[in-house]
């Protein structure tokens, strides 16, 4: 395998699966639990050490109190490729813990969310939402923005053919680890949501509130086939 070649999502998951990390918005992600900051600023010492200049490359890390969240990714392409497998293979030793890939104590969720803007030409809106926001186009997809700082949600846009009179033109993606996704859209339904639709499973379910805002829930399932399109891909 060429550690450089970026992997399909299923090859990915697939290789890191058992060591509690999931594919999010192709990212590699993993949740340390902590019990306080000092805590974690020792492991991610340890963590970077281990990896040492490679890691300016692919890693990227957020240290709270009660968690420590590290993600992998080619940063330059916006891919996951072999050397991001092999990197998470050598943080998983350096942790020697377990993680919380789906939840846990006190701090749940392994979670990406993205704002899609419907448009019939993105080149026009595109420039305004890039401006207003301090955005820059995401590496690899000059359709999506995102924050240089890592802060702001991605906003991606939505090509449409016709207008679509009466429905919500802005709408959110919430990316979810593959094997909660269910019980996330579950939760959903039983706090009031109607399922719009299903037609897309196991890639994304079209969730809409009581007043009909809409809202994907989306994992990396069902997106390596060719040619296809859907939300947060």
């Amino acid at each position: 395998m060429d550690d450089a070649a970026p992997l399909t999502r299923s090859e990915a998951q697939g290789a890191v699966t058992t060591l509690g990390w999931r594919l999010l918005l192709g990212e590699l992600v993993t949740v340390v639990p902590l019990d306080s900051l000092a805590e974690g600023a020792g492991l991610l010492a340890a963590v970077t050490a281990e990896l040492g200049a490679e890691g300016d490359a692919h890693l990227r890390a957020d240290l709270r109190p009660d968690r420590l969240r590290l993600a992998l990714q080619h940063r330059a392409s916006g891919t996951v490729t072999g050397t991001d497998v092999a990197l998470a293979h050598r943080v998983s030793v350096v942790l020697d813990r377990p993680v919380a890939p789906v939840g846990g104590r006190r701090t749940d969720p392994v979670q990406e969310l993205e704002i899609a803007v419907d448009a019939l030409d993105v080149a026009a809106v595109r420039p305004f939402w890039a401006a207003v926001l301090g955005m820059v186009p995401q590496p690899g997809d000059d359709d999506a923005l995102v924050d240089p700082a890592g802060r702001l949600p991605a906003v991606w846009f939505q090509r449409m053919d016709a207008e679509r009179p009466q429905r919500n033109r802005i709408h959110l993606d919430i990316t979810v680890p593959h094997d909660v996704a269910e019980q996330r859209v579950a939760a959903a339904l039983a706090a009031g949501g109607t399922l719009v639709s299903d037609a897309a499973a196991r890639a994304f379910w079209v969730l809409a509130d009581a007043e009909g805002n809409e809202v994907c829930v989306c994992t990396w399932q069902e997106r390596d086939r060719p040619g296809e399109v859907s939300p947060a891909g």
